[in-house]
């Protein structure tokens, strides 16, 4: 809270006498928290962030304004951004029932802006939106994004400040892709699956981990051979397969993937994501 002193002087005939110097401090009505509802971000998800405006003063405050930087920060010599807002995704709040669409004005920015918040005396203002992050915001290993929201107007004595910061997601984020080779095959001819796995997470998963892939081919497979990368795979080492039923299942160990790399482009700021990937194909007769 903002602190003030104060001293008075006397002067008599040309000779000063100074008081001593009082303290004192003004209390703000108004305080605000920011929270995010995200315990973590990714490339593919959204932080939800909660601002909480309590006004415990008896007059109602009006025409504020509130500014998000989104996350902004300094990358030679230019300002980036790494968090987008939808202007819709906006909820605003007072006293706990939730405000028609359009009484506040939303500019996604950056900043975000929001004008012409009330808070009434003795009463509080909600105000949620969602964040998605964009190419400017860092994936790898212990990168965080924190950002600050400023609450200003003419009935404040000052500026209200209120920050959060949310960590990166640490876990790997799988997908896989399958492909049939030849899409028409005779009978008695020979197939071929492919299996693309992706890791775009900032963690490995490693040997000791229990990846595994199963499948059930409809028609089956007989006498097959399975590679991962090329290598050629030993049935009941890296995998198993039961030609009675069709199941092929890899042992668990037999598949680590690599975290993905992450690479900036010097001029924009951008980061671009290199996943790891590992290619596993399964061929036999049909």
């Amino acid at each position: 809270m903002p602190t003030f002193t104060n001293q008075a002087l006397l002067s008599y005939n040309g000779i000063i006498y100074p008081s001593n110097v009082v303290t004192g401090e003004i209390t703000e009505a108004l305080s605000m928290t920011k929270t995010a509802l995200s315990s973590d971000y990714s490339a593919c998800g959204r932080i939800a962030y909660a601002i909480s405006i309590l006004n415990s003063g008896s007059t109602t405050l009006s025409n504020l304004v509130l500014t998000d930087d989104l996350g902004a920060y300094s990358f030679s010599g230019s300002t980036l951004t790494p968090l987008d807002v939808d202007a819709l995704s906006v909820r605003y709040y007072i006293n706990g029932v939730l405000q028609p669409q359009g009484t506040v004005t939303v500019s996604e920015g950056p900043p975000l802006t929001i004008s012409n918040i009330f808070v009434p005396g003795n009463g509080n203002v909600l105000i949620v939106y969602e964040a998605v992050p964009n190419q400017f915001a860092p994936l790898f290993s212990g990168a965080a994004i924190n950002n600050t929201a400023i609450l200003n107007g003419s009935s404040l004595q000052a500026p209200v400040s209120a920050e959060d910061t949310v960590p990166v997601l640490e876990q790997p984020q799988l997908s896989i892709t399958k492909f049939l080779s030849p899409a028409v095959v005779p009978e008695d001819g020979q197939l071929t699956y492919t299996f693309f796995i992706q890791n775009t997470g900032n963690a490995d998963i490693p040997a000791t981990d229990d990846l595994i892939l199963t499948d059930t081919f409809n028609p089956r497979l007989f006498n097959i051979t399975v590679t991962a990368d090329g290598a050629v795979w030993t049935e009941g080492i890296q995998y198993t397969y039961n030609e009675n039923t069709g199941v092929f299942t890899t042992l668990p160990g037999a598949l680590p993937v690599e975290g993905a790399t992450y690479t900036r482009d010097e001029e924009s700021g951008a980061w671009a994501v290199s996943p790891g990937t590992v290619t596993l194909t399964v061929s036999g007769t049909v």
